[in-house]
């Protein structure tokens, strides 16, 4: 959401998309989340610059291997670092800048993200976390026009730990949309 804030054109692309798809008669639900491409995009975007880990868990290397030439006797243990994989510039065009559009129509497909590990010890929760993130975002999206409070730009900057909290936390305003007074009200 404090991405999407920075930059409001793309927020209104994403209602547009919702009100495209789903309109204001009803609340967006799971069977909606397929036909929002672009909401998925912000998501991944999100995922890909602001990684929730910077440090995915310690591995173990369980035989003599070779990792891009270099020798990884066995028992060591590896550390793989998704924050700087996400933002290198080999990898990503202009990975500093959040831009959804890098992950429409496939553009992104083979690109290497792992915002929930991978392999044996990937995330047993990630199609759990990328729906909800779906439904809630899309929600809040479908629901409410969102602003800034005040006129400067909303702080990224990440605080230091296993988990990268924003170090200054978000507030937005939120009122609700005109198309959407008749779905608040049931709720």
């Amino acid at each position: 959401m404090a991405a999407l804030l920075n930059h409001p054109d793309l927020l209104k692309k994403a209602q547009e998309e919702i009100d495209t798809h789903v309109g204001g008669s009803r609340l967006l639900d799971k069977n909606d989340l397929p036909h929002l491409p672009y909401l998925h995009c912000i998501i991944n975007e999100t995922l890909r610059l602001y990684t929730a880990t910077p440090m995915l868990l310690p591995h173990e290397a369980s035989t003599d291997c070779k990792i891009h030439g270099y020798d990884v006797p066995a028992g060591s243990m590896l550390l793989v670092n998704a924050y700087a994989i996400h933002r290198d510039p080999a990898i990503w065009e202009k990975p500093e800048q959040f831009s959804p559009e890098r992950f429409e129509h496939g553009k992104a497909e083979g690109k290497f993200m792992i915002p929930f590990g991978m392999g044996r010890r990937k995330c047993p929760g990630e199609n759990l976390a990328m729906r909800t993130m779906g439904l809630v975002l899309g929600a809040l999206l479908q629901c409410f026009d969102w602003s800034r409070v005040g006129d400067g730009e909303i702080d990224m900057t990440p605080s230091s730990g296993q988990v990268m909290f924003k170090a200054v936390p978000l507030e937005a305003l939120c009122k609700p949309r005109a198309n959407m007074s008749a779905v608040l009200e049931k709720i």
